[in-house]
């Protein structure tokens, strides 16, 4: 009976998105179109649809619903929060228009203009976001009064398990009701704990009652065989399981479940991940950085000039530095140093002002006249938008370190800045640069990372410009 109400559910979803999809297509074509070449929309209902159409509709209906597929939209819901839902619409609705709109290109179809994209893209994500809220509700309800319950056995009695029973009973909107326990003994005593059972008996258990799902909470290392033992029981009679167990209590990191090569794998990743905002900030790079290379190339020829007028040497200063997980690549900046800067600095180590392994001195002798205005506009630095278009950085990111700088880290902790691409800008850049201790620097990194959001990246760059006016910092 619960696997027919979730076919049946299955089924609704899949009935909706379909609907949803053929309604954003009449009624932004109706919208875009009718004024200007109809008369109302009965007109529109009544034209001829070719066969090729049809072929052409099924074939988006399928790619729709296998995106809605890709993104998990059909899968059991009613343990995630519906913020996360609305995300995962937003992506599936993005990428099924995006992919839409290209083979309209490929294949010459006049109908996808830039108008139609965008109202289709609006009205299936605002549609698709209220039916699955309301479904959603609607559950809750249905819950709450008893109906549509799942019966969950609990496989362990300690501190986390009872956290578990207590999130599922502080939440019975969910659907989830606690059966009982199965363990050797109450490691933990906890009053009204009914305890079903010893883990020799689970296959018993599991065999002569209502059990939806089994929730292991038995630690891994300790009990691993007879953790294998429940798994191959509850897969025997078809029964879902969870694990609560975190085997290897990371600090930093999080985790999820991910298939790699068709095997399941646990990730666990301290940076940014690899999904679909990653490739909008690399798609934000890109844009954004040919944008302000074209914008700035005047600027750049005049600071061309006036380095070749005014120093001997070339115009460009090209020095290798330690980029995303520790990739060398070559950075580009305008030169504002003598030529043989870098030799020199040797004999000025004693002068360095900052701590850690970073070089810095105020009035550094090596900078010419020309350099120290290019230097305090920070208008050495555009070159680096060439590195940005070419994947070694971002415009916003940890600053790019010389080898030298890298190979005097003391501490791996500070490593981590590389876990993403170097950028142009970043915390430190706008809060006070080089009068900040390295120890500090490293800190407002890893609080990038650790807290990173495209919204803060467009914040970043937005505070970036009065700091590079003022010249705050610099050097």
């Amino acid at each position: 009976m619960l696997h027919f109400r979730r076919q049946v559910l299955l089924n609704l979803l899949k009935f909706s998105d379909t609907c949803i999809l053929l309604m954003g297509l009449v009624f932004t074509f109706w919208y875009t179109k009718t004024h200007s070449e109809y008369a109302s929309l009965v007109d529109f209902l009544s034209l001829r649809i070719k066969i090729t159409n049809l072929i052409g509709l099924l074939a988006m209906i399928y790619l729709w619903q296998m995106i809605y597929r890709h993104f998990r939209l059909y899968h059991s819901r009613r343990l995630q929060h519906y913020i996360q839902e609305w995300k995962d619409i937003v992506k599936a609705t993005s990428l099924g228009t995006v992919l839409f709109a290209l083979g309209a290109y490929l294949f010459n179809i006049m109908l996808f203009t830039p108008a139609f994209v965008s109202f289709f893209w609006l009205s299936t994500t605002l549609l698709t976001i209220f039916f699955r809220t309301s479904l959603r509700f609607a559950l809750k309800k249905v819950r709450v009064y008893g109906r549509n319950l799942r019966f969950v056995l609990i496989v362990g009695t300690n501190e986390r398990a009872y956290a578990f029973a207590h999130a599922i009973e502080e939440n019975r909107e969910l659907g989830f009701r606690i059966s009982g326990y199965v363990d050797d003994l109450l490691h933990t005593p906890k009053k009204g704990i009914k305890l079903l059972g010893r883990l020799r008996d689970f296959s018993d258990i599991i065999r002569n009652q209502v059990i939806d799902e089994v929730i292991i909470a038995l630690p891994i290392k300790s009990q691993y065989e007879k953790i294998q033992r429940i798994i191959g029981s509850a897969e025997e009679q078809g029964i879902t399981i969870r694990c609560l167990s975190d085997p290897f209590n990371t600090k930093i990191s999080t985790s999820r479940t991910a298939v790699f090569a068709g095997l399941p794998v646990v990730e666990m990743a301290s940076g940014l991940r690899h999904d679909w905002r990653s490739l909008a900030k690399r798609a934000t790079d890109i844009v954004l950085g040919f944008a302000l290379l074209i914008f700035t190339s005047p600027v750049m020829l005049v600071a061309a000039i006036a380095i070749k007028l005014t120093s001997p040497g070339p115009v460009f200063f090209v020095q290798h530095r330690v980029g995303y997980n520790k990739r060398i690549f070559p950075v580009y900046k305008f030169r504002t140093m003598v030529v043989d800067a870098e030799k020199v600095q040797e004999e000025l180590e004693g002068l360095n002002e900052m701590d850690g392994p970073v070089f810095k001195i105020r009035n550094d002798p090596r900078i010419t006249r020309v350099g120290h205005w290019l230097r305090k506009a920070s208008i050495d630095e555009l070159p680096q938008l060439y590195n940005v278009l070419r994947g070694h950085m971002s415009l916003v990111g940890p600053r790019p370190l010389p080898l030298r700088d890298y190979n005097g880290f003391r501490q791996d902790w500070q490593r981590r800045r590389f876990t993403v691409r170097p950028g142009l800008t970043c915390l430190w850049q706008i809060n006070g640069r080089n009068h900040s201790s390295f120890e500090d620097w490293m800190k407002l990194d890893m609080q990038y990372i650790d807290n990173w959001t495209f919204f803060g990246d467009m914040k970043i760059l937005l505070q970036t410009v009065p700091v590079v006016i003022n010249g705050k910092g610099a050097s």
